[in-house]
């Protein structure tokens, strides 16, 4: 199963002093890619999953939306993922339905955050954030959620936007409360400091995870060096994103131009194939052969 698949790594990076790295991705390819590239897990963002419907990471987007992509994104791919479910999108109530949802969507794992809704990305101004209370019946709600599952349950990650809001003392305090609360993991969005991701690593038990957002307020720093802080995961939000837009403005410019469409950039057209899975339907096209 993909929740005691990802318990099994992290308890892994743990024992070793190591990080579990997550490419963070926002579709089948993007999935699919990662494991290609020999990943051991990934995350799925809600920033890209936004992006690729065509609008920002504000709230635009529901819980049937997120959860059809993270279907499409863990039918894709036999990876663990843990995949953003924002809010909780509702009360307690609806945080143990989304829970139960992204859990038959085949999750490992999901994101519980303690924005106001709409939210918005933890690197952007506007936030706000629910009470302490509030936050922590979200978590509790979640983990109700998980224990209620059973076996089949996504591990539950606790994040909280405090440190821009409130402070990073409350943003701390918050993660404590929502280890004591059964979270299997937290997140504390948006230090900007090696001291201060220091500080919540010394004072937060359990899994931890640093988010390298690229130019983003948190300083991006070598797994090793995380390692060292306490960290047992790093996600990379935005660099397959980046990465896809960047290929797709230049590629737009040379078509524009009237250029070979971005030949020196292309893949060989076998490689295109490959890596969208037609390798294996070929195989299982020869098995079942008439």
């Amino acid at each position: 199963m993909a929740a005691a698949r990802l318990r099994q790594l992290l308890r892994r990076c743990a024992e070793t002093n190591d990080v579990l790295l997550l490419p963070c991705v926002y579709d089948g390819l993007t999935a699919r890619t990662v494991q290609r590239a020999g990943f051991d897990a990934a995350f799925m963002t809600g920033f890209g999953v936004a992006a690729v419907h065509g609008v920002p990471d504000t709230g635009l987007l529901g819980l049937g939306e997120m959860v059809a992509a993270a279907r499409t994104v863990c039918g894709a791919t036999s990876l663990p993922i843990i995949a953003d479910a924002d809010t909780g999108y509702g009360n307690a109530i609806n945080v143990k339905q989304t829970v139960r949802q992204y859990a038959r969507a085949g999750v490992a794992g999901l994101m519980i955050e303690d924005q106001v809704s709409p939210k918005r990305c933890g690197h952007t101004e506007g936030k706000a954030v629910v009470s302490r209370a509030e936050a922590l019946l979200r978590v509790r709600a979640a983990c109700d959620a998980r224990d209620e599952l059973g076996d089949c349950a996504p591990l539950v990650m606790a994040r909280t936007d405090a440190r821009a809001v409130l402070g990073l003392e409350e943003a701390i305090s918050r993660c404590e409360g929502f280890a004591a609360a059964g979270a299997d993991m937290t997140f504390l969005e948006a230090p900007v400091s090696r001291e201060e991701m220091r500080a919540y690593c010394e004072r937060v038990p359990g899994h931890k995870m640093a988010n390298m957002l690229a130019n983003g307020l948190t300083p991006r720093i070598a797994p090793i060096e995380l390692a060292r802080l306490g960290f047992t995961m790093a996600a990379y939000p935005l660099d397959l994103l980046n990465a896809s837009i960047r290929a797709h403005e230049r590629a737009l410019a040379a078509i524009k131009a009237g250029e070979p469409a971005g030949e020196h950039d292309a893949l060989p057209f076998s490689r295109t194939q490959e890596a969208v899975g037609f390798c294996e339907y070929r195989a299982e096209e020869r098995k079942y052969h008439v």
